[in-house]
């Protein structure tokens, strides 16, 4: 289906659609507030906006109750040990058993499921992500799984419109890149928090894991733009040095940095068990 056709639908089928691919009902009562749409553009500039400064908490932990729960035994298995996560490392049972028990301590801790966008990560890579966020407040967590559902809506948007334009669309505003000059190697699997000064203290707003090139592509949903202000990303060099069995001096890295525009921060480590640098990259 293109834009011209979805346009073409009666509302309460549109509406349908645009719920499916979100999950909250004052969403997309909003969105059908702007239908029909203009371009593929203006459908996503809407539904960033109306999520971001017209939801609330409720609207986003309403999104969260319709996103497929995959919490236990069974579902990870099929997940990661089956063929749907084709091109993925099969994940061991111990890895899907440990991710079921994680899983279940986040929703008994924070009252609604784990989100993230799952697109391309390994259980492992879930399974530390995970593990990570359990250590985030419910009120850091309610931020970062409504950035991740945001993520997940745009994907859905995409699938929803096999034929629409969707070109435009840019990488996360913030990006980062690890290298471990101490081997010459990318750092992967390198837990990264990007935090905000809010209420007196650091929150987090959106937390990832390095992949294998030691980078984090999607720190923040495509097109999403953060507006100026002083920001602070926090490496855990302490983790990725302890899993390499290594001594480091350094086991957290905070970088404190400002943004001033729309344009894209790409903010590098550079580090060794006894040192780091970084810059303003591109």
């Amino acid at each position: 289906m293109n834009l011209a056709s979805f346009n073409q639908l009666d509302k309460s089928t549109a509406a349908a659609h645009l719920f499916a691919c979100c999950g909250s009902r004052r969403w997309t009562d909003a969105m059908m507030q702007h239908f029909p749409f203009a371009s593929e553009r203006d459908l996503v500039a809407k539904a960033e906006d109306i999520w971001y400064n017209e939801c609330t908490e409720a609207d986003w932990r309403e999104s969260f109750t319709h996103h497929p729960k995959i919490g236990d035994v069974k579902s990870l298995t099929e997940k990661f040990a089956g063929k749907e996560q084709a091109g993925v490392a099969v994940a061991s049972n111990q890895t899907i058993e440990a991710l079921a028990k994680a899983n279940a301590d986040y929703e008994a801790k924070n009252g609604f499921i784990f989100i993230v966008c799952a697109t391309g990560k390994s259980a492992d890579e879930m399974l530390r992500l995970l593990q990570d966020r359990l250590q985030n407040s419910t009120e850091e967590e309610v931020h970062i799984a409504m950035g991740e559902q945001h993520k997940i809506s745009i994907i859905r948007l995409k699938k929803l419109l096999t034929e629409g334009d969707f070109g435009f669309l840019k990488v996360s505003q913030i990006t980062t890149h690890v290298l471990d000059t101490s081997v010459g190697v990318p750092g992967k699997n390198i837990t990264i928090r990007l935090k905000r000064f809010y209420n007196g203290s650091w929150q987090t707003l959106a937390q990832g894991i390095t992949n294998a090139d030691g980078r984090i592509p999607d720190l923040l949903p495509p097109d999403r733009i953060l507006k100026a202000d002083t920001y602070q990303m926090v490496f855990d060099t302490g983790a990725y040095y302890a899993d390499l069995k290594i001594q480091t001096f350094y086991p957290m890295v905070e970088i404190i940095f400002q943004t001033f525009d729309d344009a894209h921060y790409h903010v590098p480590l550079l580090v060794n068990p006894f040192g780091y640098s970084t810059y303003r990259g591109s």
